[in-house]
């Protein structure tokens, strides 16, 4: 059965730093995955993604180098390494495939102080 749980999210300040994670289980572990955030009233957005060799990966414009996704398939992990955050970073953030399917997970929180 297709699973993704997001964890390591938090409270942090603007600058501060946050590893994502993302377990994907069954066919939610695909070749292309991606991270996706939500902000209240807003649109959920594309973030960043990766391929199954680590070797391309895409960003949104607004991440501005801040943000390094990357995986480690033995454990069916995708992380998104978070620096230099701003408050307006603050949103749930989810993985999912790339592009992504109509099965989300509960997502986690990231919230960031100015």
């Amino acid at each position: 059965q297709a699973q993704l749980v997001e964890s390591g999210g938090g409270l942090v300040q603007a600058g501060g730093s946050l590893r994502l994670s993302c377990v994907a289980s069954g066919r939610a572990f695909t070749d292309y995955m991606g991270w996706f955030r939500q902000a209240p009233g807003k649109e959920r957005e594309f973030v960043a993604a990766i391929d199954w060799d680590g070797v391309i990966t895409m960003y949104a414009d607004f991440v501005e180098d801040r943000f390094t996704i990357y995986r480690v398939n033995a454990r069916n992990t995708v992380y998104l390494q978070m620096n230099g955050l701003k408050p307006e970073d603050t949103a749930v953030y989810y993985c999912n495939s790339n592009p992504p399917t109509d099965y989300w997970g509960q997502g986690t929180q990231v919230t960031v102080s100015s």
